[in-house]
């Protein structure tokens, strides 16, 4: 047998390291590299390489813990039959409850959704006493209104009326510092889909609203037993309605979505509008008989240059 260099005796007849090999050390230096290893203080390596590029470069990579920890869920709605529970998902939401066929009678008036990374204000809104208090500023601003039409008999309605815009606008800052006072904040975009096309969109908007892509919250009218002839009310609503920046952003998402010029019955864009709930609560609609503006904004008026600081 041909001798062998030390480095060959190693090599096993396939030309593999034996498994006698040395290769990882004695037992010695095994013990002597865990302890070492056992030991090592990290930190003190950090402290002596700080300025070496590639610490610098790790050193400048956002680090959070948070990170991989679960985020907490919430349901403002949660055990709502009308509402998105937790428990199912979105498909199953739909499946359970679509507009287009839930009735009114078996759900109530309304389909909701809301935004699980949504955390609830412990503060309460005080609506009954918004209620009570707005109703008797409209009542005392109905009774200036007969007053003045009574003292001035046989004038055109126009004259009337340039004499009630001072109250009417003082009318309008008394009913939002109450809804203030009272906690009263939330508003809403709406939407006025078709019934053949409430299906559709709610998706849309209750997909967005679970992705936390919208508001808070959202809802949809149920079927009221008209035989589905009317538009269907969707709200899509956000904590504040003196919110500019917040109202803006839902906008221009529901319009990258394609539910802001929305075609109307004679083809011309018609935008769609926004409510402050206490204006809901107060049944201030359209046409009322304090000669209120029903919404709080327009989607023409939100897009327009200078909007955010009028």
């Amino acid at each position: 047998m041909a001798a062998v260099s030390g480095d060959e005796e190693v090599i096993s007849g396939d030309g593999l390291l034996s498994d006698d090999s040395s290769f990882y050390g004695d037992d010695d230096l095994k013990a002597d590299l865990e302890h070492k290893a056992s030991t090592y203080d990290i930190s003190s390596y950090w402290s002596t390489h700080k300025f070496q590029p590639a610490v610098m470069a790790y050193q400048a990579v956002p680090k959070s813990s948070a990170s991989f920890a679960p985020k907490p869920v919430f349901n403002i709605y949660e055990n709502y039959p009308s509402g998105r529970q937790l428990s199912e998902t979105l498909p199953e939401f739909f499946a359970r409850l679509p507009p287009y066929s839930t009735r009114t009678t078996d759900y109530g008036p309304s389909i909701y959704i809301s935004n699980p990374s949504y955390r609830p204000n412990p503060t309460s809104e005080d609506v009954r006493g918004l209620k009570q208090r707005g109703s008797e500023f409209l009542e005392s601003f109905s009774n200036a209104k007969a007053e003045m039409e009574a003292s001035m008999p046989g004038n055109v309605k126009s004259v009337i009326g340039r004499k009630l815009t001072p109250l009417r606008k003082q009318l309008e800052k008394d009913i939002f510092a109450l809804a203030r006072e009272t906690g009263v904040t939330c508003g809403k975009w709406m939407l006025f889909p078709n019934p053949e096309d409430v299906n559709h969109i709610w998706k849309l908007v209750a997909q967005a609203t679970a992705d936390g892509e919208l508001g808070h919250a959202a809802k949809v009218a149920t079927d009221d037993g008209s035989g589905n002839r009317g538009a269907r009310l969707i709200c899509i609503y956000n904590e504040d309605y003196a919110d500019k920046e917040e109202v803006k952003r839902i906008l221009q998402r529901l319009d990258r979505m394609g539910l802001v010029k929305a075609k109307g019955a004679i083809g011309k864009d018609r935008g769609i509008y926004y409510k402050a709930d206490a204006y809901t609560w107060l049944e201030i609609n359209s046409g009322n008989e304090w000669g209120l503006k029903p919404s709080l904004y327009s989607s023409k008026e939100v897009f327009s240059e200078g909007w955010m600081e009028g």
